[in-house]
């Protein structure tokens, strides 16, 4: 851990680059800005206890990924586990990833950010930190801010404001905030929501539970998967080192992923129809199939549910969980009244219906006028940079591909801008638009026709501008990007530095 006690008394540290977060981006962004960027100094700055992000703020039962680890996983540390994860799993991984790198003295915990202030004339952000295990407050400069801190809010998640809540005599929870060492033995569990944390508590909590029922507005796609990669196991056995594992079967996951979401798109019924094939193995009933478990969306319009050898569909089957396609009429005392008119009784209702939306960790920021920065208010560069906002990035990853593919490609962007801006004797470097671009339709950044879960529905006003040309035009599929970011100029007239 980075020892801060050197900036008490309000004493300015100065870094050439401040990551926030020490999420799966944070720990990304690091090991490829200590490689390729050796000479920058640079923190991450971490509001946890520890490293993890998200893994480290869910607690539910059996809370896994719901994509494969060799893609969500580093290009630059192997995975040699299951596909499908486990929270713990992923935590011991990025553990590994930081101590084999070094860069446990690069991360200072317990830390949040209260704001971020720009200068015109110092050229660097003012960062105003406080240290919540020892209550203190600090402040250091930074030349460049690299906001690595997800986009959701981590401390509460989504729930509807449902009629009669405080009516019902059970307990509600969360799975964001699930309580420690809770115990649902032998009770009756009602869960809302039908997207991946349901798939993954229903199975998690069915053999403990009395009974699981999970209460859907509308089905959601799930691929039931067994939970090994059978490329990866053949190479093994042929004794190949694990790089070169690593290396082989994500390029093959890659290679599939893009013809199912091209095969999504141009064939929808085809893919719709193998999906819902193999569900019906699983579960044994097509009229529960075709009940509870065939979306009105084509596939891939939301994130694809993996279930991981297909437990989900087993405790269906065996009985001990049951599925619910109805609407809420209200909370009552027993449970919830439904639409058509049944009560659905229960000792502990979950309600797993999503989080909101967070851009930026909910920082501050204020640019060289004082007046507070909204990113609704600017346009996405590239998608990763914001018009008018100096020496700033943000990770945003892939909703369809693993989020990690796009935090490696930005984390590269950054750091050829980084290096270029030092060939080119620049202090600044700012995304500006052009005469050309005013007057551009503004576009939602994540477009409804692509993704549309709730989540993205009820946030995306608050992200930044998409435009309709480049650079602020881009799109988020890593088989087009992966091509674009590496290559792209960083010498486009959208780019204004400053010495």
């Amino acid at each position: 851990m980075v020892d801060t006690k050197q900036t008490e008394n309000n004493q300015i540290q100065h870094l050439d680059v401040l990551i926030v977060g020490a999420g799966i981006s944070g720990v990304a962004c690091a090991y490829h800005l200590q490689n390729k960027c050796p000479n920058k100094s640079f923190l991450m700055v971490e509001s946890k206890s520890r490293w993890g992000g998200t893994w480290e703020t869910h607690k539910y039962p059996g809370v896994r990924s719901d994509s494969d680890l060799y893609t969500f996983g580093y290009s630059f540390k192997p995975w040699n586990g299951v596909p499908i994860a486990t929270a713990g799993e992923i935590l011991r991984y990025m553990e590994e990833a930081i101590e084999e790198n070094s860069l446990n003295d690069k991360i200072t915990y317990n830390t949040q950010i209260t704001s971020a202030q720009w200068s015109d004339e110092k050229k660097h952000w003012t960062v105003s930190l406080k240290n919540t295990e020892e209550n203190r407050e600090y402040t250091v400069t930074t030349s460049f801010l690299w906001m690595c801190a997800g986009y959701y809010e981590h401390d509460q998640g989504y729930t509807p404001d449902f009629p009669n809540m405080e009516s019902f005599k059970g307990d509600i929870v969360h799975p964001q905030t699930w309580p420690e060492d809770y115990d649902y033995t032998g009770k009756k569990v009602l869960v809302i929501g039908s997207g991946a944390t349901a798939a993954t508590l229903i199975p998690a909590m069915a053999e403990d539970a009395e009974h699981v029922t999970m209460l859907q507005r509308s089905p959601t796609y799930f691929a039931p998967l067994e939970n090994k990669n059978e490329m990866a196991d053949m190479l093994r056995e042929l004794d190949l080192p694990e790089e070169q594992v690593h290396d082989i079967t994500r390029k093959k996951i890659l290679h599939d992923s893009k013809l199912i979401h091209q095969t999504s798109k141009e064939n929808p019924e085809y893919v719709k129809q193998a999906l819902l094939a193999e569900v019906e193995k699983q579960v044994g009933s097509k009229e529960i199939v075709e009940k509870h478990f065939t979306p009105k969306y084509r596939p891939w319009q939301q994130r694809l549910a993996a279930v991981p050898n297909g437990d989900l569909f087993h405790y269906v089957r065996e009985g001990k969980a049951s599925v619910v396609t109805d609407t809420i009429e209200s909370f009552v005392e027993e449970g919830i009244l439904l639409t058509s008119g049944e009560v659905l009784e229960a000792d502990i209702i979950i309600t797993a219906t999503g989080f909101n939306l967070k851009m930026l960790g909910g920082v501050d920021m204020r640019l060289g006028n004082g007046e507070p920065f909204y990113p609704h208010q600017s346009w996405a560069y590239r998608g990763v940079m914001f018009s008018g906002v100096p020496n700033f990035a943000n990770v945003f990853g892939y909703l369809r591909t693993s989020w990690t593919m796009r935090a490696e490609l930005i984390a590269d962007y950054v750091c050829r801008l980084l290096n270029h801006m030092d060939e080119k004797g620049a202090q600044v470097v700012t995304p500006e638009l052009r005469p050309e671009d005013e007057g551009m339709e503004p576009m939602y950044f994540i477009p409804e026709e692509d993704f549309n879960p709730g989540y993205m529905l009820r946030g995306r006003h608050l992200m930044p501008k998409r435009g309709d040309k480049e650079p602020w035009s881009f799109e988020l599929d890593y088989y087009k990007e992966k091509e674009i970011l590496p290559n792209c100029s960083l010498d486009d007239d959208a780019l204004v530095y400053q010495s």
